[in-house]
């Protein structure tokens, strides 16, 4: 029998943008993958990205059956011993030492899971335990804590009108990198030509200039973690100068300008020294915005890992509300969804409860990721004895790895749903690998819902599942009615779930959509007729239905925010400054290396970086100079908790006194499996930040702005 080629458009998964991509295939083979030119919404762009997808479903060290780690190494088991060891496991740790016991760590990846998403909560709740964990609170966490407090919601977060807007602001984001993030917007780098190409301006604030920064109208060096003092200097400067220009927004948030007296003891004379910009530039930035047609503040990863990351994203959102920019075309406004779970998922409760050793307050059931190791450690009840990893890295991912690598060393058992043998999932001592992306059926619940322009689409499994393989959904819905069995509850809703799949939780957010295509209304088979996707239009304004609070009104909650401002006063202001010879610390992120499965793809990590490898340590040639440092020379960066060593490049790219290094990387520990990943080890840029630093406010992990000191080797 003859092999045909066949051509499928699928869904990137690999980042928020949703490019649509065109996969050819010959039997079980991926032949190509390029961008689908049909897709309304990505119209045939593509990263390099892209390509990965076929490397992770060709990679001989991924994982496809369960395994079993034993006295003389790993050992494949079936997928009903494996269910039933974890489930057993799990259940007999939490008779022992109760239901807390046995701890959860989700990943970035379950966010591009559609069935992770939709049937992994009934797992999470037939554990019973309040020591649940995810990558959320060392990356957007502030973003959901604002949106819920304003608007009634944690994924209600308005993102930019990027296609309308005349005046981009794009503070500690580099969407040329990530494609986005918190704004899933494909061609991006055409798109903000496009604002130049109309008269308008991008301005990028950054203590590192970005590949965003190159192409940008303008770029402003700032000292790492002073985002909040230049947003309480911009405030104070728009009602100095009578800018605020609020207009119907009072009708939704009608004490929106009591801001004004919070923000009085912060002008930009008071505030530029501290942040490394001047008033002249701080008074400009806010000129131009206020004069711009339309105009847009934006916010992401920099700007949230900080010390005051929560108080930061909350003056942006107000930014933008006191110039009249929220709901407006061309500012931040709300997508509308097609498939709408925001009404049928938790608003996210705030300090609901706490944890057991540093009291910190867990938010829509999750407590900071900073707190695992030491409720791993600390004797006592309630102690994590099991962890459950769901598709994540946290030893490299989370603040002060190598303390949480320890901590993992000393828990009775561990399961992991991941297809590779990580620096975490070495640890397990069951792993249940799932299907790839392009194995399983995909619709984006989550990054629709945060989408530059509406639209839908759904991407059926390329290939029909091999015998012995699973999906993500499935494999947690066999470990939740297990362990709901062994405690006693009601499973007989388990049957229903088994046939609806998360495909037709899909299909009945279609059907009651706000939407109709062409006088139809929208249903998963009108999608499966429409395989490159279906354009729904511009962002259009949604107030007040946007707004979940009963009395649809936005709630300002300055009773929660502005009371930060203190601890902003003493920290800026009452004598705390960095030592002689202390540099501050960020990250960086790379086209092609925006999760480590990607580091065991050889097209992702060959190439060189000014002649280096992709993780180096990248210094101003003022503080080179300074501590006699070379390029290319190998250097060791120390901070609180760890040092790491790693070669140095020399770059005016980054602002004087600020030291970058990428995350994701430090494929170095024994007893993981990835070969090409350990040969391109590098350093794990969270051996030097501190998990006992917090943005309070949130819990949110301080990624940026974390004190090191340099040497050469």
């Amino acid at each position: 029998m003859s092999s045909t080629e066949r051509k499928h458009f699928s869904t990137c998964t690999l980042c928020e943008a949703m490019c649509g991509i065109e996969v050819t295939t010959v039997d079980r083979q991926i032949i190509s993958i390029v961008g689908d030119k049909q897709n309304p919404f990505s119209e045939g762009h593509v990263c390099p990205k892209a390509m990965a997808l076929k490397d992770l479903y060709d990679d001989p060290e991924r994982l496809k059956q369960p395994m079993e780690k034993s006295a003389t190494g790993w050992q494949t088991i079936s997928w009903d011993e494996a269910f039933d060891k974890v489930a057993n496991q799990l259940y007999a740790i939490q008779q022992q030492y109760g239901k807390d016991a046995v701890g959860m760590y989700l990943g970035n990846p379950n966010a591009h899971n559609m069935g992770s998403i939709l049937f992994g909560p009934y797992f999470y709740r037939a554990l019973k335990s309040h020591n649940r964990y995810s990558a959320t609170s060392v990356d957007q966490l502030p973003h959901h804590i604002v949106s819920r407090q304003l608007f009634g919601h944690q994924s209600q977060i308005p993102i930019p009108d990027i296609d309308h807007t005349d005046y981009f602001v794009i503070i500690g984001g580099n969407p040329l990198a990530s494609n986005g993030s918190i704004m899933t917007v494909p061609h991006i780098k055409r798109r903000l030509k496009a604002i130049q190409g109309r008269g308008g301006k991008v301005v990028v604030i950054d203590p590192k200039k970005s590949e965003t920064a190159d192409i940008s109208s303008e770029h402003h060096f700032i000292k790492p973690g002073s985002d909040a003092l230049l947003m309480l200097a911009m405030l104070n400067t728009l009602f100095k100068k009578g800018w605020q220009k609020p207009g119907v927004l009072l009708q939704h948030a009608p004490d929106l300008l009591a801001v004004e007296s919070y923000v009085k003891a912060y002008p930009g004379a008071r505030v530029a020294p501290l942040i490394g910009m001047t008033e002249q530039q701080i008074e400009g930035l806010v000129e131009g915005f206020c004069a711009a047609p339309s105009a847009v503040c934006y916010g992401r990863m920099g700007a949230s890992v900080q010390a005051f990351g929560t108080l930061t994203q909350y003056l942006i959102m107000l930014f933008n509300m006191l110039t009249g920019n929220l709901d407006k075309p061309g500012g931040m406004m709300f997508t509308q969804p097609a498939a709408d779970l925001l009404p049928h998922s938790g608003r996210g409760s705030i300090a609901q409860y706490h944890s057991r050793v540093r009291k910190l307050p867990a938010f829509a059931g999750e407590y900071p990721v900073s707190a695992l190791a030491e409720e791993i450690t600390t004797p006592g009840e309630g102690q994590i004895k099991a962890m459950v990893i769901g598709a994540g890295n946290p030893i490299l991912t989370t603040p002060n790895g190598q303390q949480l690598d320890e901590a993992f060393a000393s828990l009775e058992f561990v399961v992991a749903v991941d297809f590779y043998i990580t620096e975490t999932t070495r640890h397990a001592n069951i792993i249940l690998p799932p299907v790839t992306a392009l194995e399983r059926d995909h619709y984006d619940v989550i990054f629709h819902n945060f989408a530059v322009r509406n639209s839908t689409k759904y991407s059926p499994a390329i290939f029909e599942p091999e015998d012995h393989s699973l999906t993500d959904w499935q494999i947690y819905l066999s470990l939740a009615e297990r362990l709901d069995r062994l405690n006693g509850s009601e499973t007989k809703h388990y049957a229903d779930l088994w046939a609806k799949q998360p495909k037709g939780v899909v299909d009945d957010l279609l059907k009651n959509s706000r939407y109709q295509y062409k006088e139809q209304g929208l249903s998963l088979q009108l999608l499966l007729e429409h395989p490159h996707g279906i354009d729904l239009g511009a962002l259009r304004p949604d107030l007040p239905a946007a707004i979940y609070h009963v009395n649809k009104n936005i709630d300002l909650a300055f009773s929660y925010f502005m009371a930060d401002l203190p601890r902003l006063e003493q920290h800026f202001f009452c004598g705390i400054s960095t030592e002689q010879n202390t540099l501050l610390l960020i990250g960086r992120r790379h086209l092609k290396t925006n999760n480590s499965w990607l580091h065991n793809s050889p097209r992702m990590v060959k190439g060189t970086n000014n002649g280096l490898s992709r993780c180096t340590a990248q210094i101003n040639p003022v503080d080179a100079e300074q501590h006699g440092i070379q390029h290319g020379q190998m250097m060791v960066v120390t901070s609180r908790v760890g040092q790491v060593t790693l070669p140095a490049e020399i770059t005016d790219k980054i602002m004087a006194g600020v030291i970058s290094i990428p995350h994701g990387w430090g494929h170095n520990k024994a007893g993981s499996k990835w070969s090409v990943a350990e040969q391109h080890a590098g350093v794990s840029v969270n051996d030097l930040t501190d998990e006992m630093v917090l943005d309070e406010l949130s819990g949110n992990a301080v990624l940026n702005g974390v004190p090191v000191t340099i040497a050469e080797v």
